[in-house]
């Protein structure tokens, strides 16, 4: 869990459902797509804002030749170069002739203060 006030961007909290650590402004959780609090005027299928990072990508193992074994892993550096988060995501192999594709997005949305409707302050 972050180190951030509770209320404030960037702050987090763990999905009931799933247990993964998620923003604590979140109305649905990215990891489980489970809904967490009914927002009003909400689509059924939240989009993002804006999305500055989207890499997709496949590897395929040639025809012959042993199994490859694989690992994914996604890391997030600050803007000193210090990594703030390391996380494996899956594992697997591909036997001869098969594919497997990945894609990795980062999903930007406005923060939103908790109590925005009272008050214009932005701390």
């Amino acid at each position: 869990m972050s180190s951030v006030r509770p209320g404030t961007p960037g702050a987090t909290r763990q999905c009931p459902h799933c247990r993964e650590t998620i923003l604590e402004s979140a109305a649905m959780c990215p990891a489980c797509r489970h809904y967490l609090r009914f927002v009003a005027g909400a689509d059924a299928s939240p989009v993002p804002a804006l999305t500055p990072l989207r890499i997709e990508g496949s590897i395929r193992h040639p025809v012959d030749g042993d199994p490859w074994e694989y690992t994914v892993v996604v890391s997030i550096r600050n803007d000193r170069g210090e990594e703030i988060a390391h996380k494996l995501i899956g594992v697997g192999a591909v036997n001869a002739n098969e594919q497997r594709s990945f894609a990795l997005s980062v999903e930007a949305v406005p923060a939103r203060a908790k109590d925005a409707g009272k008050s214009s302050a932005r701390h």
